[in-house]
């Protein structure tokens, strides 16, 4: 949460990690400043299915992380926040803008760093438009935060990484990412309940829990899907399994296990356990694993 302190200062708490920044002055962990850092918005065909249709997700990706994935196929806004200022009213017009597009969505990707100060704005473009708002996040949430948020977030759309916290300590800097990751994700199914759809197919509210699946890390895959199925049974969310990993953004980290792509057998052992458990949801096929699907940044070189 953003705090007040002396002299009217705003020191931010959004996330599970509690910087106390201020961000008027210096950047917390997640790198990023006081004003809206936009690394893109458009319209994206690439989601999972019910949230795209034919007429895309409007998607609006912020520059900055509370995580450091090492692996991280965003790296130049994530890791280094580049991106375009924009203002309040400007962030609003670009969500009114793919609207009217024909978005089926509103899609905000890692807007975790940005929570509190997307609430009037989300407030006011509901008053406006009828979109359900996707909240496409890494699963690193505070309850708090989320909590504030209810009402206003139709579909939530997180990652659930690591079931191994030291593993979440070696890739992405977050020991305690398996049990903040299992109270973000309570929250979520308590606020939105079980998805629902329309006529169309098109998902206007409920949970999409994605996992990657890593290469050398299939227990890591196994560990997590039973996760899930014992804390939170299989038909009260949709799970979206990734094959979608591509070494290339690995390629400087120390970690060799990274510097592959995800076997067939890794990812096919993983989805039949997932089918075996009781998951609905969403597969990959080989071919997604392609940096095609990353697209062009604002403020990074093309």
């Amino acid at each position: 949460m953003l705090l007040k302190g002396f002299m009217e200062k705003i020191f931010c708490n959004a996330c599970p990690r509690h910087c106390n920044a201020d961000r008027e002055v210096g950047r917390g962990f997640c790198g990023v400043p006081d004003t809206f850092l936009i690394a893109h918005a458009s319209k994206h065909f690439w989601e999972e299915p019910p949230l795209c249709g034919k007429g895309g997700s409007g998607t609006i990706f912020f520059s900055g992380c509370n995580l450091r994935c090492v692996y991280c196929q965003n790296y130049e806004v994530s890791h280094k926040a580049k991106g375009i200022f924009m203002t309040d009213e400007e962030l609003e017009a670009a969500m009114l803008r793919l609207a009217d597009e024909g978005a089926v969505n509103l899609n905000l990707v890692t807007p975790t760093q940005y929570a509190e100060r997307l609430i009037p704005i989300l407030k006011s473009f509901k008053a406006k438009c009828d979109l359900p708002i996707v909240y496409n996040c890494g699963g690193y949430e505070s309850v708090e935060m989320l909590r504030t948020l209810g009402g206003l977030v139709d579909v939530y759309l997180p990652d659930f990484k690591y079931a191994s916290g030291e593993l979440a300590k070696k890739y992405s800097a977050a020991p305690d990412y398996p049990k903040v990751a299992e109270a973000a994700l309570e929250e979520m199914l308590s606020q939105v309940g079980k998805p629902v759809f329309d006529e169309t197919g098109l998902l206007k509210k409920g949970v999409i829990v994605r996992h990657l699946v890593l290469p050398g890390n299939r227990q890591n895959s196994i560990d997590v899907l039973k996760l899930l199925a014992d804390r939170f049974g299989t038909k009260n969310y949709l799970l979206s399994l990734l094959w979608q990993y591509t070494p290339e953004f690995a390629k400087n980290s120390p970690y060799p296990e990274l510097h592959r792509r995800v076997t067939t057998f890794e990812y096919r052992s993983v989805a039949d356990l997932a089918v075996s458990l009781g998951f609905e949801g969403y597969f990959q096929e080989k071919e997604s694993a392609t940096s095609d699907f990353t697209p062009l940044f604002e403020g990074t070189e093309h």
